[in-house]
């Protein structure tokens, strides 16, 4: 990780109604909490059952209607939560500082580059894995409580902070599932797609790589059959298979012109994906599991990924936080690539509201799973498989339902 870079925020939009700046803002808490992924479900490698995720609220001495002003972040999806990283290490780190070292130059917002700093002190470089989520977590409440102060959602202060024109408020997105039923797995996912279709997404991604190559090429034809087109239809193996299979599923997938073949192997096999970019002209997709500027320089040093055609799907959730996730967004221009290949993994508020307000190509969804983070909030517009977020401060949180008692239970320590 890369660490020193200071946010570039923008001069006080502090609203006057809210009666001028404290002499100091200051973080008054950290609190975090063990959240359970809801529902058993599988992919090619993993059962989700066991999962759970850290919500983090980082609460500030500003107080508005009685309360003080809270800023929400957790550490994606599909991991676990990384409580003894975060309680043991980071946050008493960043209480034990000096409060002017979290603060702008002009004291108006937390600056997240300096307490991503003063978190990661004492740490050695690379071991990127467990880490990365634990201070994503932290890292994206900061962004949630400045939005916040500003009295503006998530993705006009993200796109303010990094001098993006935002060109449109919808983004593209896609229904993220097609899991794997223990019983009648065919028909239910045929059930599921549909379902999805009805909520205004036009495009799906489903699992391969649990079944046969025969079994799956089913599933493939039923996704196809219902999207209308191969183009609305990605596949996901979850980095499960050897060369030889992947080559063989490769094969198959270019024929039926599916829109992505994503981690077809492990993820750090980049020469497993340069292969494979050679053979066929399908776009491969790749980057949940990086977390660092350095894995996404490795990656497009070695694994063949092509400007245009590839898919970037690095998660801010999993690669400490918003700040690293915009430097490897260079690494990518740099190496001539495009943001509109980028897709955060994760299919959730926050990379919904990355995504608008860094101009990247969308995100994906996860409509009725991994709640209760996946999917929107009711308050999101989703219509011919574009999503719209609302208005809402900060990452709009708040707003999703089944996140609430979660919200509430932390709500207690302060």
């Amino acid at each position: 990780m890369t660490q020193g870079m200071a946010t570039q925020l923008p001069e006080s939009v502090f609203p006057e109604r809210y009666g001028g700046l404290n002499s100091l803002n200051k973080i008054t808490g950290i609190y975090e909490l063990s959240v359970p992924l809801e529902g058993d479900i599988t992919n090619a490698v993993v059962n989700f059952s066991a999962h759970d995720v850290s919500l983090v609220a980082v609460v500030s001495n500003i107080i508005r209607f009685g309360r003080p002003v809270v800023g929400y972040g957790f550490n994606s999806i599909g991991r676990f939560a990384q409580s003894g990283i975060l309680q043991g290490r980071m946050v008493p780190r960043v209480l034990n500082a000096d409060s002017a070292s979290l603060v702008s130059e002009n004291e108006d917002f937390f600056d997240p580059a300096a307490i991503s700093s003063i978190a990661m002190s004492n740490e050695k470089p690379g071991g990127h894995g467990d880490r990365a989520g634990a201070l994503a977590a932290l890292e994206l409440a900061v962004w949630d409580l400045n939005a916040k102060l500003a009295d503006e959602p998530a993705w006009s202060w993200i796109s303010k902070c990094h001098a993006t024109r935002i060109e449109r408020l919808d983004v593209s997105t896609y229904a993220a599932g097609g899991y794997y039923y223990s019983t009648d797995s065919l028909a239910r996912l045929g059930d599921e797609l549909r379902r999805y279709r009805d909520l205004g997404f036009d495009g799906f991604k489903i699992k391969i790589g649990g079944a046969s190559l025969e079994a799956d090429l089913e599933r493939i034809d039923t996704a196809v059959d219902l999207a209308g087109s191969g183009q609305r239809v990605a596949v996901d193996a979850n980095g499960r298979f050897d060369t030889e299979t992947a080559v063989r599923y490769l094969e198959s997938i270019s024929v039926r012109g599916l829109r992505w073949f994503e981690e077809p192997g492990d993820p750090l096999d980049f020469e497993l994906l340069s292969q494979l970019s050679t053979m066929s002209d399908i776009p491969l997709a790749t980057g949940e599991n990086l977390f660092s500027v350095q894995d996404t320089r490795n990656l497009l040093l070695y694994g063949g990924m092509k400007p245009g055609r590839d898919v970037f799907q690095m998660d801010a959730g999993l690669s400490y936080g918003l700040t690293e996730y915009v430097k490897m967004l260079g690494q990518l221009e740099s190496a001539g690539m495009n943001r509109n290949q980028c897709f955060p993994h994760g299919g959730h508020l926050i990379n919904l509201h990355i995504a608008v307000g860094l101009n990247l190509g969308g995100c994906e969804a996860y409509p009725g799973v991994f709640g209760p983070f996946g999917g929107f909030s009711p308050a999101c517009e989703i219509s011919d498989g574009r999503v719209t977020p609302s208005d809402a401060p900060g990452f709009g949180l708040e707003e999703k339902p089944e996140l609430i008692p979660y919200l509430n239970k932390l709500g207690e320590a302060f």
